[in-house]
C-alpha cells in the first residue's frame, strides 16, 4: 500500500501565551498543498524502514513513522509488522509539516491495512501525541487552528483559483530558539476573522510572529519574499518557524524569477 503525504503552509501565525506546561498557545490557519512525499508499506516478518531521496536525519527508531507504528501497536495487537519505505521530497525543517504529515499518514495507512476502523477523531487524537500539527493531516484540509496547533477547526477556504510558489533556500531554523525572540500577546482581532478577507488584501493584514526575528537573522528569507511580491505575488509569507517562504499568485501569472541554484522551488499552478 501506497499513500502520498502532502505538505502544509501556515496562513498567519500568532504566538497568543506561553501556558504553565512550557508550551505555547497559539493560532493559524492550515492549509494543504501538493507538494507530497511517497510512503510504502507492505506485511514482513519484521518491522522495517528505509528511506530515500531527501536524507532523513536521525537513528531509524526515532522516526515519526517507526513512532506512529508501535503507538498503534500498542492498542492494537492485530497491527503486524511492516516494512516501510518513506520517499522524502518535501523539505526538512521548512515550517511545511513533512514529518508531521508522514506520521500522520502511517497512522492512516495502517488503520486501513489492519481494519482497525478508527475514526478521524480518534486517529487525530493518535496524531496528536506524536506532534502538535500531525492531527491536520488526518483532516487535511483547510483548518482553523489554536492551543499547541492540535485543536482544528475546518474553515471554508478555498485557494484552488490561485498559483503558489514555494521557495526553501536549504536553511534550517531552530524552533527552540524562534520561540524564545518572541514576546506572546493575543492579536486585536483573530486570524479566523482576518482570513476570510479577499487575498489581495492579505499583504499587512495576514502575519506570521516569528518572521520579524527569523528574517533578522537570515535577511535572505527577507530577500525572497520581497522577490515573490516583486514578481506578482499577491501576498508572500513565511510558513511556520521557517525557513520556506511562499507566494500566492493569480493564477497561472507567475513571472519567471531566477532562483539561487542552491534553493529547491516548488510551482503550484
Amino acid at each position: 500500500m501506497i499513500v502520498f503525504p502532502n505538505c502544509k503552509i501556515n496562513l498567519g501565525l500568532h504566538i497568543t501565551r506561553k501556558r504553565p506546561d512550557g508550551f505555547h498557545d497559539l493560532e493559524t490557519v492550515f492549509y494543504p498543498l501538493p507538494v507530497n512525499d511517497a510512503l510504502e508499506i507492505i506485511a514482513h516478518p519484521s518491522l522495517q524502514f528505509a528511506s530515500s531521496g531527501i536524507p532523513v536525519p536521525g537513528e531509524a527508531a526515532d522516526n515519526l513513522c517507526i513512532r506512529a507504528f508501535h503507538l498503534l501497536q500498542r492498542d492494537f495487537p492485530q497491527v503486524q509488522p511492516v516494512n516501510i519505505h518513506l520517499h522524502k521530497h518535501i523539505p526538512i525543517g521548512a515550517g511545511l509539516g513533512g514529518g508531521s504529515a508522514d506520521a500522520a499518514f502511517m497512522l492512516r495507512l495502517l488503520n486501513q491495512k489492519f481494519q482497525l476502523g478508527l475514526s478521524d477523531t480518534v486517529l487525530a487524537d493518535y496524531a496528536a501525541q506524536l506532534g502538535s500539527d500531525c492531527p491536520f493531516f488526518i483532516y487535511n484540509r483547510p483548518c482553523y487552528a489554536t492551543g499547541r496547533g492540535e485543536i482544528m477547526d475546518p474553515i471554508d477556504l478555498d485557494l484552488s483559483g490561485y498559483s503558489f510558489v514555494l521557495v526553501h533556500p536549504g536553511i534550517h531554523v531552530n524552533t527552540g530558539w524562534a520561540f524564545k525572540q518572541l514576546t506572546p500577546q493575543a492579536p486585536a482581532y483573530a486570524l479566523r476573522e482576518k482570513i476570510q478577507s479577499p487575498v489581495a488584501t492579505w499583504r499587512g493584514l495576514i502575519t506570521n510572529d516569528f518572521e520579524a526575528p527569523v528574517f533578522s537573522a537570515y535577511p535572505v528569507l527577507a530577500g525572497i519574499k520581497e522577490q515573490l511580491y516583486a514578481a506578482g505575488a499577491l501576498y508572500a509569507a513565511m510558513s511556520g518557524s521557517g525557513s520556506a517562504v511562499v507566494g500566492i499568485f493569480p493564477k497561472n501569472k507567475i513571472a519567471d524569477i531566477l532562483w539561487d541554484a542552491s534553493y529547491r522551488v516548488f510551482t503550484i499552478r
